[in-house]
């Protein structure tokens, strides 16, 4: 982390790799997951629509938005606790 003080935890949050990579452990697989298990039968046989390829892109695209913004939010509390360095 820098040694600036955190006037904007969140953009600092925004500009930190951990943030990006916990999301990204954590989101995507949950993504991938939820279009096994709700588009998976599609996907087996062969019934691909639009709506399917939809829903097949946007879950993961959801599920690692989600887990960004906790862990956005999380880095970004744990910098506001940190006392500012003078």
């Amino acid at each position: 982390m820098s040694s600036a003080p955190h006037r904007h935890p969140v953009l600092s949050a925004l500009r930190t790799p951990a943030v990006w990579r916990r999301a990204a452990l954590i989101g995507l697989p949950v993504g991938l997951l939820q279009v096994a298990v709700n588009q998976g039968d599609h996907w087996l046989r062969q019934e691909l629509t639009a709506g399917v390829l939809l829903k097949s892109v946007v879950s993961p695209l959801l599920s690692f938005g989600i887990a960004f913004a906790s862990a956005t939010a999380t880095h970004a509390a744990q910098l506001r606790r940190q006392p500012s360095s003078p």
